[in-house]
């Protein structure tokens, strides 16, 4: 009858060291201005993976030595970067609150950090045919330069919350970044921006593949299809 008990005690004795070592990189990070750290295991023994709203960042188990950059794995198949695989599945779970231009014979699909202000942003959206036609889905995630806080960004909320969001996007990109929607405030484009943030994103249009390589800056439909065809397996 003291079995239970006993098990249960032996558990939280074990997982001690593990929630010791979370502390020490979390007390370390903290100073920095890192917050709401999710941090599990490293593919590499004693380096813990760290998932905050800064981004990501690798610590000794001790909490002495942290680093932030690419963490690339040597494959057979070449080098692998695996520096955002942590957030491809929080990313496809916004699936339903992005912007979304179908391929009909989808072979890609890309995910586009985009501000309706920005100049390249609307050359991307002007070329959306070419891409599609070249089995490249695209999805529109809402990165306002200007920060989450900014009046691009409640215009984009209003953008992203419109019943035919396709054609407001539409719209918005076709004026110059204005839209006639009324701005609102929801919590939409604060959590796309934020997890832009996550993976680096640092400027418009930013691109991120389906195995979460991060492709900054504008590129033309064939330049975009021949960095997909070296990196990811078609469709």
């Amino acid at each position: 009858m003291y079995i239970k008990p006993l098990l249960l005690s032996m558990l939280a004795a074990a997982a001690l060291p593990a929630l010791a070592d979370n502390e020490k990189i979390i007390t370390a990070l903290s100073p920095f201005g890192v917050s709401n750290m999710q941090i599990s295991d490293s593919p590499i023994a004693g380096l813990k993976t760290v998932l905050s709203d800064q981004g990501i960042f690798y610590a000794s188990e001790d909490g002495q030595y942290f680093l932030q950059g690419s963490f690339v794995q040597i494959t057979p198949e070449g080098p692998v970067d695996l520096s955002n695989v942590v957030l491809i599945d929080k990313l496809n779970a916004m699936a339903d609150n992005m912007i979304i231009y179908p391929a009909k014979e989808e072979k890609y699909v890309v995910n586009v950090f985009t501000d309706i202000t920005c100049p390249y942003c609307m050359r991307l959206h002007e070329h959306m045919a070419e891409y599609n036609k070249r089995g490249i889905t695209v999805r529109y995630l809402a990165f306002p330069r200007a920060g989450a806080e900014s009046k691009v960004a409640d215009q984009m909320e209003a953008i992203w919350l419109a019943e035919d969001k396709q054609a407001a996007l539409n719209e918005a990109k076709s004026k110059g970044g204005k839209s006639l929607l009324k701005p609102v405030k929801s919590k939409i484009v604060a959590e796309q921006f934020n997890i832009g943030v996550q993976f680096g994103v640092a400027g418009t249009p930013a691109i991120v593949l389906s195995n979460g390589t991060l492709v900054e800056g504008y590129r033309q439909p064939n330049e975009l299809l021949s960095i997909l065809e070296s990196t990811i397996k078609a469709k």
